[in-house]
């Protein structure tokens, strides 16, 4: 009767000693899936070079480059600076308010610029002037 007893109590306790390692592991993995999935949720303004180009467009600064998506504010402001362009592919100076967000798919760079705000078209004269006073 004592070997049946001590048997119980020994498979009781491997299949707690089972349930709390699996319930560690599983608090474990979504603890580290916190950390990996933060994004900063903040809105940006930022100064860059802007091209639009059908089904692609891009805003590339001094220290960043990211793909904008395409949406009605990025038409907006592909509208906007055609003025500004000698030719169909040049860049040409913005600056916008924008979300940056993780990129959905794996082509091109890892982040997007969401434009929410065209604040302004800068022409190369008033960029340098700026860049001079900082």
């Amino acid at each position: 009767m004592m070997i049946e007893q001590m048997k119980k109590f020994l498979l009781i306790l491997a299949l707690a000693i089972t349930a709390f390692s699996c319930q560690d592991e599983s608090r474990q993995d979504l603890m580290n899936q916190n950390e990996t999935e933060k994004v900063p949720d903040s809105i940006q303004t930022l100064t860059g070079e802007f091209i639009y180009a059908g089904d692609a467009a891009i805003l590339r600064g001094s220290d960043f480059v990211y793909g904008v998506t395409i949406d009605s504010m990025s038409k907006t402001l592909a509208e906007q600076i055609q003025p500004f362009q000698k030719e169909e592919f040049d860049l040409v100076t913005v600056r916008v308010k924008g979300k940056i967000v993780p990129k959905p798919r794996q082509e091109g760079w890892d982040e997007n610029i969401e434009i929410r705000e065209i604040i302004e078209i800068l022409d190369a004269e008033k960029v340098l002037e700026e860049q001079e006073e900082k």
